[in-house]
């Protein structure tokens, strides 16, 4: 059951700070898979930008069900787990959304790192239940 609030508000600083994500899939074998990621939160979805090649991509395609976690960089044993769904897989042709995120997180205004050819998408997360500690 889905829980119209589930980020606690003490939790929230985590979600606007330049933290890290660590982000779980299900691969197409059942096995796990995770990696860090910049994200983003409005408030009540959390997003984060992928390129259209990579397996995570392909793993929220077919199983949208994510658990992330965001540990707190001052006190590595407060951490927020947050489990939801992916709601939507946006485009991002102009590159607007990873250049937001270079910005958070690194200070500069375009996303230093791209590769010619690169065809980047917003995952788009619905929050459903979270966990905390610390």
């Amino acid at each position: 059951m889905a829980v119209a609030d589930p980020i606690p508000a003490e939790y929230a600083d985590l979600l606007e700070r330049p933290t890290f994500a660590h982000v779980a899939t299900v691969g197409p074998d059942g096995e796990p898979q995770n990696n860090p990621v910049w994200f983003d939160w409005d408030g009540e979805r959390i997003s984060f930008s992928q390129t259209t090649g990579r397996q995570k991509v392909r793993n929220v395609q077919r199983e949208p069900r994510v658990a992330l976690s965001i540990i707190d960089p001052d006190n590595p044993y407060r951490y927020l787990e947050v489990r939801g769904v992916v709601e939507r897989i946006d485009p991002d042709p102009d590159k607007a959304f990873i250049d937001k995120m270079a910005k958070k997180y690194l200070g500069v205004d375009a996303y230093p790192w791209g590769q010619p050819g690169d065809e980047r998408v917003v995952v788009v997360v619905r929050p459903e239940h979270t966990t905390k500690m610390g």
